[in-house]
């Protein structure tokens, strides 16, 4: 879990990117990667930009305090928000940005910059998501609309593990799509897949924060 108190110049900024909404984004704007070069710390990452590690910490911390108030406080609307604002803009969006990598790299397969492999990621993306956004919809949410169960720390564990693995998605993601950085003369197909597979990024770690951070906590403690 990332909270305020636990972020540190001795933080891995891959780690923080892919679990702390709002980093990502951060971290691009000042020049630190987090997919190559995500085992660094906060730090050494900070040091070799030529920039304040303390003063990106303080940045981290601000974005960790914002990010815990966007949550409903209640169990059954936090649920009904994830699913809504979540699972079903998940679903929409990647059926909409894998046609549209295919076309991007259909037609720019030729250039230096091309997101080679874009769509076949997003289409694993969307596969294995669909099965874990499933299995929360139809045996986890029951259970913590139920109030919770005793062997609900089970499901809650794969449920994390999984998570982990669209954080690695996420950091391939950022590495195909070079930051999101596109050439001066992208067409506009490009720039709305770069645009579209952004937000779906921030979004996932956003969807993937309230659930780590806020809602399993509440089950895991009692389990």
């Amino acid at each position: 879990m990332t909270t305020p108190y636990e972020l540190s110049t001795d933080s891995n900024v891959g780690e923080i990117a892919a679990n702390l909404p709002g980093a990502a984004a951060l971290f691009r704007n000042a020049g630190i990667s987090f997919c190559c070069g995500g085992n660094m710390s906060v730090a050494d990452a900070s040091a070799k930009r030529g920039l304040d590690a303390a003063t990106i910490v303080t940045e981290l911390r601000a974005l960790s305090t914002d990010a815990e108030r966007i949550a409903p406080q209640e169990t059954p609307a936090l649920i009904a928000h994830i699913r809504l604002r979540y699972h079903d803009t998940h679903r929409q969006e990647l059926a909409d940005l894998i046609p549209l990598a295919r076309k991007v790299e259909a037609v720019h397969g030729d250039h230096p910059d091309a997101p080679h492999g874009l769509a076949n990621l997003l289409t694993n993306v969307l596969a294995e998501m669909e099965s874990h956004m499933t299995k929360e919809e139809q045996v986890l949410f029951p259970l913590m609309l139920k109030g919770g169960h005793p062997m609900i720390a089970a499901p809650i564990s794969v449920m994390r593990a999984e998570h982990e693995d669209h954080a690695s998605q996420l950091r391939t993601l950022e590495h195909i799509t070079h930051g999101f950085a596109l050439p001066e003369a992208a067409c506009g197909s490009w720039r709305a897949l770069y645009v579209g597979t952004e937000k779906f990024a921030a979004d996932l770690v956003a969807h993937m924060h309230l659930e780590n951070d806020v809602l399993f906590p509440r089950f895991e403690a009692a389990a």
